[in-house]
Protein backbone atom coordinates (compact mmCIF):
# COMPACT_ATOMS: atom_id res chain seq x y z
CA UNK A 1 0.00 0.00 0.00
CA UNK A 2 1.55 3.26 -1.16
CA UNK A 3 2.14 6.24 1.06
CA UNK A 4 2.88 9.73 -0.10
CA UNK A 5 6.57 9.30 0.66
CA UNK A 6 6.94 6.13 -1.40
CA UNK A 7 5.40 7.28 -4.65
CA UNK A 8 7.09 8.85 -7.68
CA UNK A 9 4.77 9.97 -10.47
CA UNK A 10 6.19 10.03 -14.00
CA UNK A 11 3.29 8.93 -16.22
CA UNK A 12 -0.50 8.98 -16.21
CA UNK A 13 -0.37 5.25 -15.49
CA UNK A 14 1.70 6.02 -12.38
CA UNK A 15 -0.90 8.58 -11.37
CA UNK A 16 -3.81 6.19 -11.83
CA UNK A 17 -2.00 3.55 -9.79
CA UNK A 18 -1.32 6.10 -7.05
CA UNK A 19 -4.97 7.13 -6.90
CA UNK A 20 -6.38 3.60 -7.06
CA UNK A 21 -7.78 3.77 -10.60
CA UNK A 22 -10.61 6.08 -9.64
CA UNK A 23 -12.89 7.56 -12.33
CA UNK A 24 -11.17 10.31 -14.32
CA UNK A 25 -14.08 12.61 -13.52
CA UNK A 26 -12.77 12.94 -9.95
CA UNK A 27 -9.28 14.13 -10.96
CA UNK A 28 -8.97 17.91 -11.31
CA UNK A 29 -6.72 19.21 -14.09
CA UNK A 30 -6.56 22.76 -12.76
CA UNK A 31 -4.21 23.57 -11.25
CA UNK A 32 -2.03 21.34 -13.47
CA UNK A 33 -1.31 17.84 -12.22
CA UNK A 34 1.42 17.81 -9.62
CA UNK A 35 1.23 21.51 -8.79
CA UNK A 36 -1.83 21.75 -6.53
CA UNK A 37 -1.42 22.97 -2.95
CA UNK A 38 -3.46 23.14 0.23
CA UNK A 39 -4.42 26.68 -0.77
CA UNK A 40 -6.14 25.23 -3.85
CA UNK A 41 -8.02 22.76 -1.64
CA UNK A 42 -9.36 25.62 0.46
CA UNK A 43 -10.10 27.91 -2.49
CA UNK A 44 -12.18 25.28 -4.31
CA UNK A 45 -14.11 24.49 -1.14
CA UNK A 46 -15.07 28.17 -0.82
CA UNK A 47 -15.51 28.99 -4.50
CA UNK A 48 -17.19 25.83 -5.80
CA UNK A 49 -18.41 24.17 -2.59
CA UNK A 50 -16.55 21.01 -3.64
CA UNK A 51 -14.35 19.04 -1.30
CA UNK A 52 -11.05 17.82 -2.74
CA UNK A 53 -8.30 15.76 -1.23
CA UNK A 54 -4.69 16.56 -2.07
CA UNK A 55 -2.45 13.70 -3.21
CA UNK A 56 1.07 14.43 -4.48
CA UNK A 57 0.07 17.80 -5.94
CA UNK A 58 -3.14 16.44 -7.49
CA UNK A 59 -6.65 17.45 -6.45
CA UNK A 60 -9.07 14.53 -6.14
CA UNK A 61 -12.76 15.27 -5.65
CA UNK A 62 -14.43 13.48 -2.77
CA UNK A 63 -17.08 10.94 -3.71
CA UNK A 64 -20.18 11.47 -1.56
CA UNK A 65 -23.82 11.06 -2.50
CA UNK A 66 -27.02 11.78 -0.59
CA UNK A 67 -27.36 8.31 0.94
CA UNK A 68 -23.72 8.23 1.96
CA UNK A 69 -24.17 11.60 3.64
CA UNK A 70 -27.18 10.31 5.58
CA UNK A 71 -25.08 7.47 6.98
CA UNK A 72 -22.09 9.69 7.72
CA UNK A 73 -24.24 12.21 9.60
CA UNK A 74 -25.87 9.43 11.62
CA UNK A 75 -22.50 7.95 12.59
CA UNK A 76 -21.15 11.39 13.48
CA UNK A 77 -24.20 12.10 15.62
CA UNK A 78 -23.88 8.81 17.51
CA UNK A 79 -20.15 9.35 18.05
CA UNK A 80 -20.73 12.94 19.13
CA UNK A 81 -23.34 11.85 21.65
CA UNK A 82 -20.71 9.55 23.15
CA UNK A 83 -17.66 11.80 22.88
CA UNK A 84 -19.00 15.22 23.90
CA UNK A 85 -20.40 14.38 27.37
CA UNK A 86 -17.05 12.82 28.31
CA UNK A 87 -15.03 15.57 26.59
CA UNK A 88 -12.87 12.99 24.82
CA UNK A 89 -11.95 15.09 21.78
CA UNK A 90 -13.54 16.07 18.47
CA UNK A 91 -15.77 14.28 15.96
CA UNK A 92 -15.58 15.69 12.44
CA UNK A 93 -17.67 15.13 9.33
CA UNK A 94 -17.25 15.10 5.57
CA UNK A 95 -15.57 18.51 5.44
CA UNK A 96 -12.96 17.82 8.11
CA UNK A 97 -9.67 18.23 6.21
CA UNK A 98 -6.53 16.73 7.77
CA UNK A 99 -2.87 16.77 6.75
CA UNK A 100 -1.69 13.20 7.29
CA UNK A 101 1.71 13.76 5.68
CA UNK A 102 3.30 16.71 3.86
CA UNK A 103 1.50 16.85 0.51
CA UNK A 104 -1.28 14.48 1.59
CA UNK A 105 -4.60 15.92 2.72
CA UNK A 106 -7.39 13.44 3.36
CA UNK A 107 -10.98 14.08 4.40
CA UNK A 108 -12.52 11.10 6.20
CA UNK A 109 -16.30 11.07 5.97
CA UNK A 110 -16.30 10.87 9.77
CA UNK A 111 -13.36 10.91 12.19
CA UNK A 112 -12.64 11.01 15.89
CA UNK A 113 -9.49 12.64 17.25
CA UNK A 114 -8.75 12.50 20.97
CA UNK A 115 -7.25 15.47 22.77
CA UNK A 116 -3.92 13.64 22.83
CA UNK A 117 -3.74 14.14 19.05
CA UNK A 118 -3.66 17.93 19.43
CA UNK A 119 -0.30 19.48 20.43
CA UNK A 120 -1.99 21.87 22.88
CA UNK A 121 -4.93 19.53 23.60
CA UNK A 122 -7.13 21.91 21.64
CA UNK A 123 -7.80 22.93 18.02
CA UNK A 124 -5.94 26.14 17.35
CA UNK A 125 -7.87 27.29 14.29
CA UNK A 126 -6.00 25.84 11.31
CA UNK A 127 -8.36 25.08 8.38
CA UNK A 128 -6.21 22.04 7.53
CA UNK A 129 -4.59 20.91 10.78
CA UNK A 130 -1.55 18.66 10.92
CA UNK A 131 -3.68 15.96 12.53
CA UNK A 132 -4.03 12.19 12.54
CA UNK A 133 -7.35 10.92 13.95
CA UNK A 134 -7.69 7.91 16.22
CA UNK A 135 -10.65 6.62 14.19
CA UNK A 136 -11.24 7.25 10.47
CA UNK A 137 -14.49 6.27 8.79
CA UNK A 138 -15.22 6.14 5.07
CA UNK A 139 -18.71 5.59 3.65
CA UNK A 140 -18.26 3.97 0.26
CA UNK A 141 -19.69 5.56 -2.88
CA UNK A 142 -20.07 4.06 -6.36
CA UNK A 143 -16.94 5.81 -7.60
CA UNK A 144 -14.74 4.51 -4.79
CA UNK A 145 -12.62 1.63 -6.07
CA UNK A 146 -11.21 -1.22 -3.94
CA UNK A 147 -7.70 -0.08 -4.87
CA UNK A 148 -8.45 3.47 -3.74
CA UNK A 149 -9.76 2.29 -0.39
CA UNK A 150 -6.78 -0.05 0.12
CA UNK A 151 -4.48 2.92 -0.44
CA UNK A 152 -6.44 5.09 1.98
CA UNK A 153 -6.46 2.41 4.67
CA UNK A 154 -2.70 2.00 4.27
CA UNK A 155 -2.16 5.74 4.53
CA UNK A 156 -4.31 6.02 7.63
CA UNK A 157 -2.35 3.36 9.49
CA UNK A 158 1.00 4.63 8.23
CA UNK A 159 0.06 8.04 9.64
CA UNK A 160 -0.88 6.57 13.03
CA UNK A 161 -4.64 5.98 12.92
CA UNK A 162 -5.66 3.18 15.30
CA UNK A 163 -9.00 2.10 13.82
CA UNK A 164 -10.65 2.39 10.38
CA UNK A 165 -14.25 1.59 9.45
CA UNK A 166 -15.34 1.20 5.82
CA UNK A 167 -19.13 1.38 5.57
CA UNK A 168 -20.67 -0.16 2.44
CA UNK A 169 -24.27 0.98 1.87
CA UNK A 170 -24.74 -1.27 -1.19
CA UNK A 171 -24.13 -4.50 0.73
CA UNK A 172 -25.11 -3.07 4.12
CA UNK A 173 -21.87 -4.29 5.62
CA UNK A 174 -18.90 -2.73 7.38
CA UNK A 175 -15.24 -3.70 7.31
CA UNK A 176 -13.29 -2.96 10.47
CA UNK A 177 -9.53 -2.54 10.26
CA UNK A 178 -7.31 -2.72 13.34
CA UNK A 179 -4.29 -2.58 11.03
CA UNK A 180 -3.79 -2.32 7.28
CA UNK A 181 -3.40 -6.10 7.06
CA UNK A 182 -6.10 -7.31 9.46
CA UNK A 183 -9.80 -6.67 8.96
CA UNK A 184 -13.17 -8.10 9.97
CA UNK A 185 -16.31 -7.87 7.87
CA UNK A 186 -19.53 -7.21 9.77
CA UNK A 187 -23.06 -7.91 8.58
CA UNK A 188 -26.20 -5.89 9.22
CA UNK A 189 -27.00 -8.01 12.28
CA UNK A 190 -23.65 -7.08 13.87
CA UNK A 191 -22.49 -3.98 15.73
CA UNK A 192 -19.51 -1.69 15.44
CA UNK A 193 -17.59 -1.00 18.63
CA UNK A 194 -14.99 1.55 19.57
CA UNK A 195 -12.50 -0.99 20.88
CA UNK A 196 -9.60 0.62 22.73
CA UNK A 197 -10.15 3.89 20.83
CA UNK A 198 -13.61 4.59 22.27
CA UNK A 199 -14.15 2.09 25.07
CA UNK A 200 -17.84 1.38 25.56
CA UNK A 201 -19.09 2.82 22.26
CA UNK A 202 -21.26 0.53 20.13
CA UNK A 203 -23.38 1.13 17.04
CA UNK A 204 -25.76 -1.42 15.59
CA UNK A 205 -25.38 -1.72 11.82
CA UNK A 206 -29.08 -2.54 11.68
CA UNK A 207 -29.88 0.82 13.26
CA UNK A 208 -27.40 2.57 10.97
CA UNK A 209 -28.71 1.19 7.70
CA UNK A 210 -32.31 1.58 8.85
CA UNK A 211 -31.72 5.31 8.36
CA UNK A 212 -31.86 4.66 4.62
CA UNK A 213 -35.33 3.11 4.95
CA UNK A 214 -37.03 5.84 6.94
CA UNK A 215 -40.03 7.55 5.36
CA UNK A 216 -42.75 10.00 6.19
Amino acid sequence: MATVNETSLHTLDDLMNRLGHIPLSRIRLRPPLGTATERDVLDIAVREHRMCELVDGVLVEKAMGYGESILAIFIARMLGNFVAPQNLGYVTGEQGMMRLFPGLVRIPDVAFASWNRFPQRRWTGEPIPDLVPDLAIEVLSESNTPAEMNIKVGEYFSAGVHLVWLIDPSSRTATVFHSAEHSTKLQERDSLDGGTVLCGFTLSLGDLFAELDRHG
